[in-house]
C-alpha cells in the first residue's frame, strides 16, 4: 500500500522513471564511468554522460545496454539501484513495485537479465512489458478495444512496430537500429568523405541540429570539428542537412522495412482500422525531421509524432502497473 509503483524505460540511450501520482521523475542518460584501476563506478547518468570521449586512460565511459537489452549485468544492476533510490530515497522502508519496458522479441535469457537486475535493484517485485505496448499505452491510443492501432517505437537501440488491440500486440517487428546506428553512420560518412574524426556526442549534436529523413528545401548547414586523419590536427568543416540524409539513408531503410512488415502480415480488418487511424510515432528517433513523411510516402498509410514521443514507454509502463490486473489477463507471464 506504501510502496511506490514505477514504469521504469530502460533504453540504451536514455532511463526514464515513471512514479505513480508524479508522471516522470527522471530522465537520465545510460551511460556510466568506471574507474579502470580499482573497477570502481565513478559517474552514473548526466555526469557520466559529460565525460563521453573525454576521459584519460584510467577511466572508461560506457553503455550497459545495446541494442535495447543488457550488455553488462553487474554495471546495468548498479545503474538501476542509483536510479531507483535517487527517485525512493537512500533508504527505502517499502521497496518498490516496478514495471519496466522490454523490446518485443527478446529471448527469455535477456527478459530475465532485466527482471533480475531489477530485482537486485531493490525492486520488491518487477514485471516487464513488450515496449510497443508500453508506447502505445503512454501515447494515449485505445488498446483496450477491438480496434487496431498502429504504434511505431523508434529508440535509441532499437526500432520496433506494431499492431495493437485488445491490451495485447496482434503483430509486431523490431530490428537492432536506433539512434546509436544512426550516429555511428554520421561519424563514418564524415570519416570516409572529409578524413575527419569526430565522436559519437558530435555525431548526435549533427543529427539533432540539421538531420533530416527527406531531403529539405532550404538545406541547412553546421560547422563540425574534429580531428583531421591525415594531418591529426584539428579542423573544422561544415555538413549540410543532404549530406546528414545521404549518410543514414541505409539505417532509415531499416526502419521503414520493419513498418512494412508489420502491415504486411496485419489481418485485413485491422488493416483497415489503420489506413483510417493512421499510425503513430513515438522515441527519440520520432524527433527526427521529417520522419512521419518518410514512413508515410514509404507505406501510403497517414504517420503522426506522438505529444512527448520519448516520454512514452516509461509512461506507458506506468500506466499498465496501474491497471495491472487488467493487462495481467491480456498478456501472459506478466
Amino acid at each position: 500500500m506504501f510502496a511506490k509503483q514505477l514504469g521504469i524505460d530502460l533504453g540504451t540511450v536514455n532511463v526514464l522513471v515513471y512514479l505513480r501520482g508524479k508522471g516522470i521523475v527522471l530522465q537520465e542518460p545510460s551511460v556510466v564511468a568506471i574507474s579502470v584501476h580499482e573497477n570502481r563506478i565513478v559517474a552514473i547518468g548526466e555526469e557520466a554522460r559529460e565525460m563521453y570521449g573525454r576521459t584519460p586512460d584510467a577511466l572508461e565511459v560506457l553503455r550497459p545496454m545495446r541494442d535495447g537489452v543488457i550488455a553488462d549485468y553487474e554495471v546495468t544492476e548498479r545503474m538501476l539501484e542509483h536510479f531507483i533510490s535517487k527517485v525512493c530515497g537512500r533508504f527505502m522502508l517499502f521497496r518498490p513495485r516496478v514495471m519496466i519496458s522490454v523490446p518485443y522479441g527478446v529471448t527469455s535469457v535477456e527478459s530475465r537479465a532485466v527482471h533480475e537486475a531489477a530485482i537486485q535493484a531493490g525492486a520488491r517485485e518487477a514485471h516487464l512489458l513488450p515496449e510497443p505496448l508500453a508506447a502505445a499505452l503512454g501515447a494515449g491510443l485505445p488498446v483496450g478495444t477491438p480496434t487496431g492501432n498502429m504504434i511505431v517505437d523508434l529508440g535509441g537501440g532499437a526500432s520496433e512496430a506494431a499492431v495493437v488491440a485488445m491490451n495485447g500486440i496482434v503483430c509486431a517487428e523490431s530490428a537492432r537500429v536506433g539512434g546509436v546506428r544512426i550516429d555511428e553512420a554520421i561519424v563514418a560518412y564524415v570519416r570516409k568523405k572529409y578524413n575527419l574524426a569526430i565522436g559519437e556526442s558530435t555525431a548526435e549534436q549533427i543529427k539533432f541540429q540539421i538531420g533530416s529523413a527527406l531531403p529539405l528545401e532550404e538545406e541547412l548547414h553546421v560547422e563540425v570539428q574534429g580531428r583531421d586523419q591525415v594531418t591529426g590536427l584539428p579542423k573544422t568543416i561544415s555538413i549540410s542537412s543532404g549530406e546528414v540524409t545521404e549518410a543514414i539513408s541505409e539505417q532509415l531503410t531499416a526502419i521503414v522495412n520493419v513498418v512494412r512488415a508489420v502491415l504486411e502480415k496485419t489481418p485485413p480488418e485491422l488493416a483497415a482500422d489503420i489506413i483510417d487511424r493512421g499510425m503513430v510515432l513515438c522515441g527519440g528517433g520520432a524527433l527526427l525531421r521529417n520522419m512521419d513523411r518518410l514512413l508515410s510516402r514509404e507505406t501510403g498509410v497517414p504517420a503522426y509524432t506522438a505529444d512527448h514521443p520519448i516520454a512514452c514507454t516509461a509512461i506507458g509502463a506506468g500506466r499498465a502497473l496501474e491497471d495491472f490486473e487488467l493487462m495481467k489477463r491480456s498478456i501472459p507471464g506478466l
